[in-house]
């Protein structure tokens, strides 16, 4: 699907794709406006449902466009300031949340919904059925005053006492340490649940279920079966335990051995009733005790089992139910230690507490996938376009959410997966936050270059986001690094979602054809959480010796290597010598600790709400956790915490390390 040059665009077929949000040109990272071929715009649009395929089928789908027209609205969300008015002619009534009703009377204008209304999940009752209502906050209210935390890939800072990978014990263990110096908040990797079973999908970011929380994270002996289990049981549970953590982590051992010490204590675990089962967590287990059966993509299952609603479906709950009942027994576990984590961070002074990062999607083969298939467009895969630092594009392998059919199920998918992350936690970083105002969907069968954008309705998106946000007292932090459009960082800021300052990317806009230099602390913006990296991004000792580059060239990923490497060695002159004329610094360019603390008092001189740090970034460590662009190419979302020379660092060391605690204390001084 790739041609040099796309051919011109039918009006017609440009105005479908107008009607349904798909774009037909838009701007790059660059600001050079690019053209999407007729073919990628064709085939989105038939992602969505619509065929495009000729003209009569265009025009068809134009006259259907236009019997939608005046229809009613199969949802409203509106701000509680807002007033709406829509097509509703008579009477009607608003039934609030909390049982109380306000009587509507439409006009020749039609109907307005008045403002003022209170936070909540309402209706309207009208002659032409219901309506919900979504009354949102205005803005989200913060915490007062600057915070800094730690971003933890979880998994890769085991403890001795954990299985092969951090859990949720190393988590509550590493923020009672960090609240003692100061920290505020931990923003930890994806929690979110995998398919059960061998080999484990090894990206937090691609999971079976964004809803439920993956076992991999429980710590066994914090469970009450294991306090209930005869001395022999627990001996022997004992000696399940993984053996010492390598330089790749092993998630297959890890889950092997948890499932079995799992399996050992369910004779002595207190079992949920099956018929009394929370509706959401019985098509969950379900979908895992049938991908035990049939394997773990529901699409190749027998066509009996594909909807959750149908009577196959029934009757194999009840011949699984034992199965059904212990895969719903680790998530009742799950919300047990996670709710006791975001207590003693609580405890323990942290203002926010645990943030929970929200991937941008899941695995169509998954859990969600299978539940959530009506408000989900399986014929295409989000992504992003090609820019600098990913020249080939991205293709995540994700279905999109279909923008009708998720407002035709009132957002509940949406609202109902945020108050699953927020329950027991201060925050949520929502991943690729841009994907709520249009996301980059890549044809099923394209490449991320013959993609093109896809709008959503974003006001109604947010103002789900902030009502659950504002219900849970979180803080929402929104990633919106990459070609960002027009506008969409003063409508976060309007709303109080903080977005995302990479120190790497801060600069001024290019000029006559060069890139804009590095922007000075007071000149950056305040409702960001800023950072020097990510987790998709070289670690910062990783940078200042360009492992990124060296990495990328080999693999094959850059089209020029030569000047990529010119590249980053005019940016790290370029840092290092801002960093000596602020005074962080005294121009030693090898002195790799001394310019790394001096990056992050960088971050502290800013006026950012919140400044993040990694604790691999205090010790050395020189493989950034994923490399965008690869899948088994390179060791993602396998590493644990290493120094610079290798050697793996346990949790218990990295508390121990005065390296970690004089970056906390470099954070602290300059946060406070």
């Amino acid at each position: 699907m790739t041609a040099p040059d796309p051919s011109p665009l039918d009006p017609a077929l440009a105005e479908l794709a107008a009607a349904h949000g798909v774009a037909t040109e838009y701007l790059d990272q660059r600001q050079r406006r690019v053209a999407v071929r007729p073919e990628s715009v064709v085939a989105v649009l038939g992602a969505l449902g619509v065929d495009a395929s000729s003209p009569a089928a265009v025009r068809a789908a134009l006259a259907a466009e236009g019997e939608r027209a005046g229809a009613q609205p199969p949802v409203v969300v509106l701000r509680t300031s807002e007033q709406r008015t829509f097509d509703v002619r008579g009477r009607a009534r608003l039934v609030l949340e909390d049982g109380g009703s306000r009587d509507l009377a439409g006009t020749e204008a039609g109907l307005t919904i008045p403002p003022g209304l209170p936070l909540g999940w309402h209706r309207l009752d009208t002659d032409g059925g219901e309506i919900p209502v979504v009354v949102a906050p205005d803005r989200l209210a913060l915490p007062p005053g600057r915070h800094w935390g730690w971003a933890v890939q979880l998994y890769a800072t085991p403890s001795r006492a954990s299985w092969g990978l951090g859990d949720l014990a190393d988590l509550r263990r590493l923020g009672e340490w960090s609240a003692e110096r100061g920290a505020d908040l931990v923003l930890v990797n994806p929690l979110h649940a995998v398919a059960p079973g061998l080999p484990v999908q090894p990206s937090p970011y691609y999971p079976s279920s964004r809803r439920w929380a993956n076992p991999l994270y429980l710590r066994i002996e914090d469970t009450a079966a294991y306090a209930a289990a005869p001395a022999d049981v627990r001996a022997a549970v004992d000696g399940m335990r993984p053996p010492a953590v390598g330089a790749r982590l092993d998630r297959d051992a890890a889950w092997a051995a948890r499932q079995a010490a799992l399996t050992a204590l369910w004779p002595y675990a207190e079992r949920p009733d099956l018929d009394r089962l929370d509706d959401d967590l019985r098509d969950f287990a379900t979908w895992c005790a049938l991908a035990e059966a049939f394997g773990r993509d529901w699409r190749e299952w027998p066509e009996a089992y594909r909807r959750p609603g149908a009577a196959a479906v029934a009757d194999a709950r009840s011949d699984l139910a034992e199965r059904v009942v212990f895969h719903a027994w680790q998530q009742v576990l799950l919300d047990r230690q996670l709710g006791d984590v975001q207590r003693a961070l609580a405890d323990a002074g942290m203002a926010v507490g645990v943030v929970h990062d929200l991937a941008v999607g899941t695995d169509p083969a998954g859990a969600d996938g299978w539940v959530l298939q009506d408000a989900l467009a399986h014929g295409a895969r989000i992504g992003a376009p090609p820019d600098t630092f990913n020249q080939q594009g991205q293709d995540w392998g994700m279905p999109p959410w279909h923008p009708r059919r998720l407002a035709e199920l009132h957002y509940a998918p949406l609202r109902d997966m945020l108050r699953s992350l927020l329950r027991h936690a201060g925050g949520v970083r929502i991943d690729h936050v841009l994907g709520l105002f249009r996301a980059w969907w890549v044809p099923a069968d394209g490449t991320a270059r013959d993609g093109t954008y896809v709008s959503y309705d974003v006001d109604a998106l947010l103002g789900v986001v902030t009502l659950e946000a504002a219900r849970a007292g979180a803080i929402v932090i929104g990633e919106d690094l990459g070609t960002v459009p027009p506008g969409v960082r003063r409508t976060l800021r309007d709303r109080g979602i903080l977005g995302t300052s990479v120190l790497w990317f801060e600069r001024d806009k290019p000029a006559d054809g060069k890139p804009g230099g590095l922007v000075p602390p007071e000149r950056w913006r305040e409702d960001a959480a800023a950072s020097v990296t990510t987790h998709d991004l070289p670690t910062v000792r990783g940078w200042l010796r360009g492992e990124h580059v060296r990495v990328r060239a080999e693999l094959g990923l850059l089209d020029d290597a030569d000047a990529e490497w010119a590249s980053w060695r005019r940016e790290r002159a370029e840092l290092v010598a801002l960093l000596t004329e602020l005074g962080l610094v005294e121009g030693d360019a090898d002195d790799e600790e001394a310019l790394a603390a001096a990056m992050h008092a960088f971050l502290g001189a800013t006026t950012c709400r919140v400044v993040l740090a990694a604790p691999a970034d205090a010790v050395g460590d020189l493989q950034q956790p994923n490399l965008p662009g690869t899948t088994d190419e390179y060791p993602n979302w396998r590493l644990p915490v290493t120094e610079a020379s290798g050697s793996v660092v346990l949790l218990d060391d990295l508390l121990a390390d005065p390296r970690v605690a004089r970056l906390a204390a470099v954070l602290d001084a300059a946060v406070r």
